[in-house]
């Protein structure tokens, strides 16, 4: 780990030197399951509908993705990286996210998890096979845990660049022209939902499914209400996992946000970048480095308004470094890179937004009018 210079008049900290400024305080969510049912050991995919398959494959190869499997009613998605595909999208009728696909670290977690919430374990009819049970969590969003019997193999790789830094010379005699093209997809790296019940959503994929916090946000002024923002890795002991593969955040929505694609590096993002703009795509926001996981990001709207990221160089965690915590703001987001848009932060005071709002400020969940406030303040700080 590096080491982050300290002013020694300053009192340490329990989080010096580590990534996030703040731990816990007495009492406050310790960020993981005593007894989990079992452990999920990570993303497999994401389900989507959507009425235009053809439109669907176009901008997925556009964005980078390869194509997995196709039928008249099925688009499978992946990346470079061997294991399963990143994504299935199913002919509907209308546009809209299905639920996320977690991957069972052995066969006989999907019939343990299945024991306990007393469902059936099924076959899926996914690239290679498998099996996997359906749950759905507080929030009433599906989600599945699979175990998939045949990896996808790996496909060729987009090639980083060789970069002189200082005086460290990777390169000689010659020049640097990353070529303008789709940033190829290496895997799925996480997805990040909307809750109006953020206690009992977060506590469910951390009993249930066996994940572990790696940061915390709160609101300022109202930390002893406890978190409203969580980011979530998966618990493989000693071996180093993404910072985050769940995000959750309170808010009036229910459902997705945004997920996130590993790709080469920056210059693939960039030039990625330069080719989803030069073909009429909206970028959401990017390109920059955000502080809680530290990714390089780049974020984009698909032609259902759908935002998918392109990142690179995320934190990796074991399962012994604890929660951090810090306070909600937008400013926050990142260290570096263009200001927060408010398509990204999801702050168009649209009649769909407003009722949205209303609807949850009338319901059975966490979000009041403080909370309500508390957030809205946050976003535009």
């Amino acid at each position: 780990m590096s080491h982050i210079p300290v002013d020694e008049g300053q009192p340490l900290t329990p989080h010096q030197d580590l990534h996030s400024e703040q731990g816990a305080l007495r009492g406050e969510h310790p960020g993981r399951s005593g007894n989990p049912v079992i452990k999920v050991a990570d993303l497999a995919w994401l389900e989507f509908e959507k009425p235009d398959l053809d439109q669907a494959e176009v901008f997925a190869r556009d964005f980078g993705f390869a194509i997995a499997a196709r039928t008249d009613h099925e688009l499978w998605l992946r990346g470079t990286f061997a294991g399963s595909p990143c994504m299935v999208i199913r002919r509907g009728r209308a546009s809209r996210f299905l639920g996320p696909a977690f991957r069972a670290a052995e066969c006989a977690d999907v019939d343990r998890l299945a024991a306990v919430v007393g469902h059936t374990v099924r076959d899926i009819d996914v690239p290679g096979g498998g099996r996997s049970v359906s749950l759905f969590d507080p929030s009433g969003i599906p989600v599945r845990v699979v175990h998939c019997a045949e990896p996808l193999p790996a496909l060729p790789e987009q090639t980083p660049l060789a970069l002189n830094t200082g005086t460290e010379f990777r390169r000689r005699n010659a020049t640097q022209r990353p070529p303008r093209e789709p940033s190829r997809v290496q895997r799925l790296g996480h997805v990040v939902l909307e809750t109006r019940s953020f206690g009992r959503t977060l506590d469910w994929y951390l009993d249930m499914l066996g994940m572990i916090v790696s940061d915390f946000l709160f609101l300022d002024g109202q930390r002893g209400r406890g978190p409203t923002m969580a980011f979530i890795r998966c618990d493989q002991g000693s071996l180093p996992v993404d910072h985050h593969t769940l995000a959750l955040h309170l808010g009036p929505g229910a459902g997705y946000v945004h997920s996130a694609y590993q790709v080469t590096d920056l210059d693939a993002i960039a030039a990625g970048g330069e080719y989803l703009a030069e073909r009429g795509y909206q970028r959401s926001w990017g390109i920059g480095r955000h502080v809680q996981g530290s990714q390089l990001f780049d974020y984009w709207r698909d032609p259902d308004r759908f935002m998918l990221e392109h990142f690179a160089d995320g934190d990796l965690f074991s399962s012994d470094l604890e929660p951090g915590w810090a306070p909600m703001s937008a400013s926050g987001l990142a260290q570096w890179g263009p200001p927060v848009t408010r398509d990204f932060l999801g702050t168009h005071p649209s009649p769909a937004k407003l009722r949205e709002v209303m609807t949850a400020l009338r319901g059975d969940n966490e979000l009041d009018p403080a909370r309500l406030l508390g957030l809205m303040k946050a976003m535009s700080s």
